[in-house]
């Protein structure tokens, strides 16, 4: 579904953000993405639906290349692809239905969704959305009423009205608490096993990526340095592994579950 092939990325202040990437992700994986802070996690993930561009080689989704697309080409890829951001990105004066419904913007002519119409299957889309995530009796409440958990529950579901084929989160759970930590990945590994939707996390800790990811890729100073299949992993591998990714060895207290 998603290949880079020789993709690099320079920033304009000369930082070397990705060095000569190459990586292909499949239908249906849930691929999580560790690594130290810095080291090219978040702009891996922002060249797969060009929020940011490469400055060298070329990244494809479902065989079309990403880095070339422009305008409605580049519309319509967007359109497939969902995001789920740190800080949630949800327009607090809002209704949680308005903010879900602006997942399907790139569906209708601009001047409709300024004035804020929508038909009514695009609401009955909003309220499944909603009712994915276990928060459809929040459906009329301003969205700054909400915790911080239910906020990013509301993004995920305007990411999932758009009924995308991927879906990207960058570090969707570096602001919730632990409990909630939990709560939010369950609903993306359900979203990805039961429906089906290919899903690329950012993560910050190591047990996230253990316990819901089926693909573990390591990021260290732009490259790609660790790439294994969970189910072929035992932890005491896993461990050893990540001194690759951290520069140092990872303790057991660093990683949670059982052998």
């Amino acid at each position: 579904m998603i290949k880079f092939l020789n993709v690099s990325k320079t920033y304009p202040n000369g930082v070397e953000a990705l060095k000569n990437i190459n990586l292909e992700i499949n239908e249906g994986e849930f691929v999580a993405i560790i690594g130290l802070s810095g080291a090219g996690k978040s702009t891996l993930l922002r060249l797969i639906n060009k929020l940011i561009d490469s400055t060298g080689g070329e990244v494809f989704f479902d065989g079309e290349s990403v880095t070339k697309a422009k305008g409605k080409d580049l519309i319509n890829i967007r359109r497939q692809i969902g995001m789920i951001f740190q800080g949630f990105n949800i327009v607090k004066r809002m209704s949680v239905l308005s903010n879900v419904l602006s997942g399907r913007v790139a569906y209708h002519p601009t001047w409709k969704t300024i004035l804020g119409i929508f038909p009514e299957e695009d609401k009955q889309i909003a309220y499944r959305a909603l009712q994915r995530v276990d928060i459809l009796e929040k459906v009329h409440n301003r969205a700054s009423d909400l915790s911080g958990g239910q906020q990013q529950r509301v993004a995920i579901a305007r990411a999932l009205a758009q009924e995308p084929k991927l879906m990207l989160a960058d570090e969707p759970v570096a602001s919730l608490d632990p409990i909630t930590t939990v709560q939010v990945m369950d609903y993306l590994k359900k979203i990805n096993e039961e429906d089906g939707i290919t899903t690329v996390a950012n993560l910050h800790h190591v047990d996230l990526a253990w316990n819901y990811s089926t693909r573990i890729v390591g990021v260290r100073e732009g490259k790609v340095v660790y790439d294994e299949q969970r189910k072929d992993l035992k932890k005491s591998k896993f461990f050893a592994d990540l001194e690759m990714v951290y520069g140092r060895p990872i303790t057991h207290d660093e990683i949670l579950g059982d052998e």
